[in-house]
C-alpha cells in the first residue's frame, strides 16, 4: 500500500490552525500511511506540534506562507490576489505532483476557482468536487 500525501490549507476557516493542526494530528494517529504538507504561518503552527510524537511529526511538512485568502473576498479578487496564500500553494502542490489531494475549510468560491484555474481535471470531470461526510442511520458516516 502507499503513502497518501494531502496538502493541507492550515490558515482556512474561521479558526485556522487551532482546528486544522489538532484534526491533522487526529488522522495521522489514524492512518499511519498518512502525510501532511502544511501550508500557513509556522509561527502559528510550531507552538501547536510541541507535544506531538516524533513517529507523527516525521509525517508533518511545514511550507510557512504568510498570507492567506479571506473568506469574505469575491471569487475575482481572491483569484487575482491569491499568489503565494496557503490556499494557492497547497492547489499547486498537487498541480505539481507533491500531493494527491488539497483539502482546506477556507473560501469555498475561491477553493474551487483556483483549483479549476490550476488543475487539470480528469478526461469526463468538468469541475472540482466538494465533499463531506454524511451521517448514516446506524451512527456511522458515508462519503
Amino acid at each position: 500500500m502507499s503513502r497518501l500525501t494531502l496538502a493541507l490549507d492550515v490558515m482556512g476557516g474561521d479558526i485556522g490552525p487551532r482546528i486544522t493542526i489538532p484534526a491533522s494530528i487526529k488522522a495521522l494517529e489514524q492512518d499511519p500511511m498518512l502525510s501532511l504538507l502544511l501550508f500557513g504561518d509556522s509561527h502559528q503552527i510550531n507552538p501547536l506540534l510541541n507535544t506531538v510524537p516524533v513517529s507523527i511529526i516525521d509525517r508533518l511538512t511545514i511550507r510557512h506562507c504568510s498570507r492567506i485568502i479571506d473568506n469574505h473576498q469575491g471569487l475575482s479578487h481572491a483569484l487575482r490576489h491569491s499568489k503565494g496564500t496557503s490556499m494557492r500553494l497547497a492547489i499547486e502542490a498537487v498541480q505539481h505532483g507533491e500531493a494527491q489531494g488539497c483539502v482546506s475549510a477556507g473560501n469555498t468560491g475561491a477553493l474551487m476557482g483556483l483549483a479549476k484555474v490550476l488543475l487539470q481535471p480528469l478526461k469526463g470531470i468538468q469541475r472540482p468536487a466538494l465533499i463531506s461526510l454524511l451521517p448514516t442511520v446506524n451512527g456511522g458516516s458515508s462519503a
